[in-house]
Order: structure tokens, then sequence, then C-alpha cells
């Protein structure tokens, strides 16, 4: 009897022991990477005279995107970042003032970007990967989404660095271009926009 008992104990040991239900919860474990604060975005455009560039050159928070893989709805990418509209930087001391008032840097002083999905879990390695996913931008009050073409990879550091970009206008967000010397310089409804996220893994 008691042999009996042994026997059924180390059957039970072993289905239960080398199938262990918390290693599919390893696997899918959600993935967190750390936003650094030398991440940027820039704003690039044009007038009916010249090209610009807008630049906030560096990200003055710390935020936290989330990855997350599901066998029936694709890759999740969740977070939020927030970007002061203040610290917009046009290179030229009329255009960043015009262009802070027209995104309507008092009444918004942030633009939002929240994340959220991918296309396809990224590989991390040092060569670049091209991957899509969904956004909201928002912008004056007004969200939108978007699709955003990313490229990404991962330095010898251990550093990721995710690269998206867009092209939006200022119609999307409801907003009037920003116009010079009594409407004689005209900006173009198209923008360029394109972030730079150095992160970590956490």
């Amino acid at each position: 009897m008691l042999l009996n008992n042994v026997c059924l104990v180390l059957v039970f040991l072993f289905v239960t022991g080398f199938n262990s239900p918390t290693q599919p919860e390893r696997e899918n474990a959600p993935i967190k990477w750390m936003i650094s604060q030398n991440s940027s975005l820039s704003v690039n455009g044009s007038t009916n005279v010249n090209k610009f560039s807008c630049v906030i050159p560096a990200y003055d928070r710390i935020d936290t995107l989330t990855v997350g893989s599901k066998k029936d709805h694709g890759v999740t990418l969740s977070g939020n970042i927030g970007l002061n509209i203040s610290s917009f930087d046009c290179h030229n001391s009329g255009m960043t003032k015009q262009l802070r008032k027209t995104l309507n840097e008092k009444q918004f002083p942030l633009l939002h970007i929240r994340f959220l999905s991918l296309n396809k879990l990224p590989v991390l390695t040092a060569q670049p990967e091209g991957i899509t996913g969904m956004v909201i931008i928002e912008i004056a009050g007004v969200s939108k989404h978007f699709e955003i073409k990313y490229q990404i990879d991962r330095d010898n550091q251990k550093t990721i660095h995710l690269v998206g970009s867009r092209v939006i206008d200022f119609s999307d967000f409801n907003l009037v271009p920003p116009r010079k010397l009594g409407g004689m310089i005209k900006t173009k409804d198209e923008l360029s926009v394109e972030f730079h996220m150095n992160m970590k893994a956490i």
C-alpha cells in the first residue's frame, strides 16, 4: 500500500513539475521600456518662401511603454508621452512664436502621443528593423488615430532606439497654419513629424 502511494506521488510530481502552469505566464509577461530624457521630437514643414524645422530637443519626463503579446490580438504597445509646446524651437524667434501660438500653447500646453499597438513583436538587434503601429496624437485638444512607421534597434549599451515618422496636416487638428508679414508668408498645411525615443528595458 505504501509503495503504491509513493508511486502515485511520483507520477503527480512528474506531471505537474514538468508542465508548470507559470511557464506560459512568463513567456507572455509584458515587457517594459523606460523612456530616457534624451529623447526628442522634430516637426518639418515649408512655407511659400522656404522650409523650416522645429524641434523639442529633449524629453523632460520619465515615462514607460509596455509591450504585450497576445495570441488573438497582435502586439499591444501602451503608454503615453506628453511634450511641452513651450519647448519647441524653430531656430527663428518669429517662427517659434507663431508655431506655439498656432498650437494654442496657453490653453493646451502639451502635445500628447498615446501608443496603442505594433504589427509585430520587434527582434531588437543592432540592425534597424521596420515595423508599424497605431497611435493617437492629440494637439490643441483634438485627437486623431494614425498609423506610424517605425525603425527600431538596440545598440551595444542595450539602449533601444525607436524612431517613428508620420505626415500630418494642421487641418487634421482644426488648426490654421501660421502666417507672417501680414499673410505674405504662408505655411503649408502639411507637416512631417518624427520622434526619436531612447529607452531601456526594465
